[in-house]
């Protein structure tokens, strides 16, 4: 029988000049353009929308008189039965049965071949039939990317046509290559690291299962990576395996550690980058260029190192910007409880520690150490005062017969901090309850972002349990009990479709 049809498998970010002359050989058959990792794009490999792909081929097909059909194959997991996957695509979306009788298929990629020689087909070589060995379309993405000119030699007046009109050219370059980044030193030189990696190590799991559902594939970029634990849960999920990785820390001790787990072969994408760079320092990634953009425990710093509401907006915007159309900011951390400016009596533990006649205003002269034990060994209500002292942000109190009475903002500040007496000065320097949710809402909002119904408030009971209940409680000025508020905020931010 004679050959029908022309397989064409392959990504097809760019068709080049060599394509159109090599297939003028097949002038009586019809070209199946297998457009495989369809569902991807905005990634390394795959930077190029399936949509601007198809739109390339046609033209191309029009331009050189070729009769083409068009197939999307979503990506899927490494399998040696790949070839018949995509054939089984082919007949359920066009109805077509290519069989080693009717088709041959095209392909320079000996794997690949090798899986369709396996079923009966022949192969067609295309550049690997020439010598010399003319670019690949790949070869020649990556000399766009490079700003080599000669690229528009080697493609094909398609390719170079719809990159022009769709403004194509800038967001590969983009996403090809890594963002430039500089070195920033650490928002806080009296953190305990070892400390602050084990936390994020074990509550890692806990975060990712929160978020996961989430996430748009693409370009993920986690802010505040800590030591990349969350983006290694990241690497294993096997829907995201085509999306690029990026983790962004500006502390150098995580940042060393994400480095040095990259080079200990500990992600399987090779498309997995770590940059140091301080997000305070403006914006990070070009506008447009991010599909989902994470951050856990970071907005609470913003806010504390830099100027408040000022300093938060800002990097609500920079978020904004960089983030794709339909692309989404998932925000994980600590927040305020709802009416955090009402007053509030807090009856505190006087008995589980030493109780001394005033607070010390010379933690700061000692070492780690040393704060670390003289804090652990103050009560529940002594420990009160010393926050008081080192605390960033003032707050008044004041007694109440067995209580004192604050804000219920203050009084959540104190109860969710007072346990860290490793990481004292650091954490006396940062305010978990400086927004709200309905704050949250309404920043989101000013920016351009719609919030996701996901998206809302909870309590870390095992806190509550553990931490707080056993050594104070809460009432109203009145002496009516109160119950715990909330302490954290999950917030799923879109980016409309349409901006």
């Amino acid at each position: 029988m004679e050959t029908t049809f022309l397989l064409f498998p392959g990504r097809h970010h760019v068709l080049t000049r060599f394509q159109a002359e090599y297939l003028q050989r097949w002038p009586d058959v019809t070209i199946v353009w297998a457009v495989t990792s369809a569902n991807h794009e905005n990634t390394k490999r795959n930077p190029v929308p399936y949509h601007r792909r198809e739109a390339a081929i046609e033209r191309f097909s029009v331009l050189t008189g070729l009769r083409s059909v068009v197939v999307p194959v979503f990506d899927t997991a490494p399998t040696e039965r790949f070839a018949e996957v995509t054939l089984k695509n082919i007949t359920v979306a066009t109805g077509l049965e290519l069989t080693p009788a009717n088709t041959v298929v095209a392909c320079s990629t000996p794997a690949v071949a090798a899986l369709y020689t396996a079923l009966g087909f022949a192969i067609a070589g295309v550049e690997a039939e020439s010598t010399p060995e003319p670019a690949r379309p790949w070869d020649v993405l990556l000399r766009l990317a490079a700003g080599d000119e000669s690229w528009q030699d080697l493609a094909h007046p398609a390719t170079v046509d719809v990159f022009d009109r769709y403004q194509l050219v800038e967001s590969v370059r983009t996403v090809v290559n890594d963002p430039v980044v500089g070195a920033e030193g650490g928002l806080t030189a009296t953190r305990n690291y070892r400390t602050y990696v084990e936390a994020f190590a074990d509550s890692a799991a806990r975060k990712w299962q929160q978020v996961h559902r989430h996430v748009r594939p693409g370009r993920i970029v986690d802010i505040g990576c800590g030591a990349g634990a969350v983006l290694e849960l990241a690497d294993r999920d096997p829907a995201l395996r085509e999306s690029d990785l990026i983790g962004v820390e500006i502390a150098r001790h995580l940042f060393e550690e994400c480095v040095h787990k990259k080079a200990q072969g500990v992600f399987d994408n090779a498309n997995v980058f770590f940059y140091r760079r301080n997000v305070l320092g403006g914006a990070i990634f070009p506008e447009r260029s991010i599909d989902t953009t994470l951050t856990f425990a970071l907005t609470h710093e913003i806010w504390s190192y830099g100027d408040r509401w000022e300093s938060l907006r800002r990097f609500a915007q920079a978020i904004y910007d960089h983030t794709a159309p339909g692309g989404v900011w998932i925000n994980s951390d600590v927040c305020g409880p709802d009416g955090r400016d009402r007053r509030v009596r807090l009856t505190l533990d006087a008995t589980d520690g030493a109780n001394p006649a005033a607070a010390r205003e010379d933690l700061a002269g000692l070492s780690p150490e040393e704060v670390a034990a003289y804090v652990g060994g103050l009560s529940t209500r002594a420990r009160l005062d010393q926050f008081a002292v080192d605390f960033r942000f003032p707050f008044t109190y004041a007694p109440a017969g067995d209580a004192v009475e604050l804000t219920l903002g203050a009084a959540m500040d104190y109860l969710t901090r007072k346990d860290y007496a490793d990481n004292w000065l650091s954490e006396t320097h940062e305010q978990f309850c400086g927004l709200e949710y309905a704050d949250w809402k309404s920043l989101l909002a000013d920016v351009g972002f719609e919030v996701d119904p996901a998206s809302g408030t909870s309590r870390n009971d095992w806190i509550i349990d553990n931490r707080i209940a056993p050594v104070a409680s809460l009432a109203a000025p009145d002496g009516t009990p109160l119950d715990w508020p909330v302490t954290h905020v999950l917030l799923v931010a879109r980016r409309p479709l349409n901006t």
